[in-house]
């Protein structure tokens, strides 16, 4: 590569003058201003921005720190994170954790696998003198690891929630998506709706299942926690889920994620059972085999994009304004994005 000082020796000026045409800032005449854009334009010179920034003490790069870029929920956020970023002329660096690759679900509360795999990485960033961190999560829970580091670096949480109150999260407001969800199955003559969870002590089931009740509670149904079923995400749960709540008379079953869905349908072909007739079924996420089940799944479309460019325009605005410390709140900020539903045919009115 040809470096600056040489483009300057073949121009027969100094480097300085160089720098000050690349930068638009040159003082110099318009012969030698052509002259030395024409050598760069042969030469295929291109400026060192790494060593720009590290003696300006800004790299115009930031990082996505993402947990498993497998996670379906992944691609299209950090699409949308550098599309923003590069409108703005900045870098984007990718690190990918592959924690469920690595260890599936067993890797939530394991400490010391989490910062074997999140402390070098960060370590990595920092000397590069990356200018600021968006973490991608996998799902929604509170994570605490990176509370140190944000004094250090601006830091923009993504599809999870912080308890530090200088990184903002941005998330998907489970709780309207799901009220949005239920009201509409009750605007259909529902009343008896079953509700197949994932994990009890998950957020997104959590946040879900309040969504449910409002919708319930608003138009004076009661909640009944038998027709609450807990699974594990999986389409095996959701079959099972299935399995327990359709002989309690339910006339539509709830799926909070399209892969239990799926199990939900299992469960019914094999009791001959038609959905959009016999029974109606939503679901959750989108996911593109969503379209293809049959009857064709009324579900939700996650604001990925949205939820992608947010964090993206956050942590910009951090580091094109900057931050006045006095006024971070004491509560970290929540952006949160719903949903938006998908109506299709699994869904027939009583």
């Amino acid at each position: 590569m040809i470096t600056l000082k040489e483009v300057a020796e073949r121009c027969n000026v100094s480097a300085t003058t160089v720098s000050n045409v690349i930068n638009g800032k040159a003082k110099t005449s318009e012969e030698t201003k052509n002259r030395i854009l024409q050598v760069i334009k042969e030469t295929g010179y291109e400026p060192n921005t790494v060593a720009k920034g590290l003696r300006i003490k800004r790299t115009r790069s930031i990082a996505i720190v993402a947990e498993d870029i497998a996670q379906f929920t992944s691609p299209t956020i950090i699409e949308s994170i550098m599309e923003t970023c590069e409108k703005m002329n900045y870098r984007v660096v990718v690190h990918n954790l592959r924690l469920y690759d690595r260890w599936q679900d067993t890797w939530y509360g394991q400490d010391d696998e989490y910062h074997s795999v999140l402390d070098p990485v960060i370590k990595d960033i920092m000397a590069a003198q990356i200018d600021g961190i968006i973490y991608l999560a996998g799902h929604a829970r509170i994570i605490k690891s990176l509370n140190s580091t944000s004094s250090k670096i601006p830091i923009v949480m993504c599809y999870a929630y912080s308890e530090s109150p200088s990184i903002p999260s941005v998330v998907i407001d489970d709780e309207k998506s799901a009220y949005d969800v239920v009201s509409y199955l009750i605007r259909n003559g529902h009343e008896r709706i079953g509700f197949i969870g994932g994990r009890m002590d998950n957020i997104h089931t959590a946040q879900r299942l309040l969504g449910y009740q409002k919708a319930l509670y608003e138009r004076g149904l009661l909640f009944d926690p038998k027709l609450v079923y807990y699974g594990d995400w999986s389409r095996e749960s959701g079959y099972d889920g299935a399995k327990a709540l359709v002989p309690q008379g339910v006339t539509a079953l709830f799926g909070i994620s399209d892969l239990m869905t799926g199990g939900i349908y299992d469960y019914l072909e094999e009791k001959d059972i038609t959905i959009g007739k016999d029974i109606s079924v939503v679901g959750f996420d989108n996911e593109s085999i969503s379209a293809f089940f049959r009857p064709q799944l009324t579900t939700t479309s996650l604001p990925l994009r949205q939820i992608g460019q947010k964090a993206a325009e956050l942590l910009l605005e951090k580091l094109e304004n900057g931050e006045e410390k006095g006024d971070i709140s004491l509560k970290p900020e929540v952006y949160k994005f719903p949903c938006s539903l998908r109506t299709r045919k699994s869904v027939s009115k009583r």
